[in-house]
Parts: structure tokens; C-alpha cells; sequence
């Protein structure tokens, strides 16, 4: 089953924000390539929410079961790729990805991290970090739709409380990459 990539170029993805006792999950891609939340694509006859659990499983060894959904982005949240990172001999051609977002809240005190679910594990190593740290940590192309989807879940992620308050080095970041996060409907 292929994943869904759309007449424009972009990819059907999700990505998972995953917290735990107002902290997020974060990853390190295997061999050293970075920080990031875990995320995939759509595959073709699958919706977005069933996407969520089975990359959730293929990625971090995560049931359904040991989660809560708490929401999503109302929108979906669009990157372009650096020219570097297209691969011209694929198609259909791929320049991007187009996200939904979904917040997730562990259940299973207890629950165990397991990479080794595919050929080809994602991640090597995790953490847990504060809310708006992943935004600093993924690539800089990725880093204006971590924002968005960020700012927009935190409302859920902290409907009890007030969102934690930007970090000192937030429009540092933010203005490194301009503002390329463009929303779009499927």
C-alpha cells in the first residue's frame, strides 16, 4: 500500500505530539539526524486518525490502548522540501509534506519505547522535553509547522492551565527560517 501524495507534490502525513506529565516525546532519528516528533504517511484507503495508531506502533512500539486522543489541528499544515531533499526519481514526484496534527496523552504508566518495529527503525534514541523545545531541536525546514501545530494543540494540551510561556529564544528561531508553514485542505 502506497502513501497518498496529492496532484500538487505534497505527501499525506500526520504527526504525533506525544505527552506525558506536561512533557513531550521526542525522538532522535536513527544515527544521529536529528530531533523530531514521530510522524508518517497516509496510506492510500486510510484515514488520518487510523495513520496516527499504526505509526504510533511503527515508530516508538506504542498500542493504541496506552494512549488518549485528545484532538488534532483543525487544518492541514504544509512544508515545501529544500531542493536537496527531493528525490527526482520518485513518483510521483513528492516537494513536500501536508500534516495533520494529533496530541496524544500517555495512559500506560508503564509503557516501553520499542524502535525495532520495522527494517528501517526511525528513531534511536527519546526524551522527554518541554512543550516548545521541538521546535528548536527538527530540521529548520520543519521548523515553522512544529510552531503551528504547537501553538494550536496547546490549548488541549493544557486546557487545565495556561500554556507554558514562549522560550527567550522563540523569535530567534522562528525569524531563521521565515514564516513557509501554509495551511491548505486536503
Amino acid at each position: 500500500m502506497s502513501d497518498v501524495i496529492d496532484r500538487d507534490g505534497f505527501r499525506h502525513n500526520v504527526g504525533i505530539v506525544l505527552m506525558h506529565e506536561g512533557q513531550v516525546f521526542l525522538g532522535r532519528r536513527t544515527g544521529g539526524r536529528g530531533w523530531q516528533f514521530p510522524q508518517g504517511g497516509v496510506r492510500e484507503g486510510e484515514t488520518p486518525e487510523e495513520a496516527v495508531f499504526r505509526e504510533l506502533g511503527e515508530e516508538i512500539g506504542v498500542e493504541r490502548a496506552s494512549v488518549a486522543l485528545v484532538g488534532s489541528t483543525s487544518e492541514w499544515l504544509r512544508y515545501r522540501l529544500p531542493p536537496r531533499f527531493i528525490r527526482r526519481n520518485q513518483h510521483p514526484l513528492c516537494i513536500g509534506q501536508m500534516q495533520r496534527w494529533f496530541l496524544l496523552k500517555l495512559t500506560d504508566q508503564e509503557v516501553r519505547f520499542d524502535f525495532g518495529r520495522t527494517d528501517e527503525p526511525e528513531f534511536d534514541r527519546w526524551r522527554w522535553t518541554t512543550w516548545w523545545e521541538p521546535v528548536r531541536e527538527v530540521i529548520y525546514f520543519k521548523r515553522p509547522v512544529y510552531a503551528s501545530a504547537l501553538t494550536e494543540l496547546a490549548a488541549l494540551a493544557f486546557a487545565d492551565a495556561a500554556p507554558p510561556a514562549l522560550p527567550d529564544w522563540w523569535d530567534k528561531v522562528i525569524a531563521r527560517v521565515g514564516r513557509h508553514a501554509a495551511r491548505s485542505a486536503p
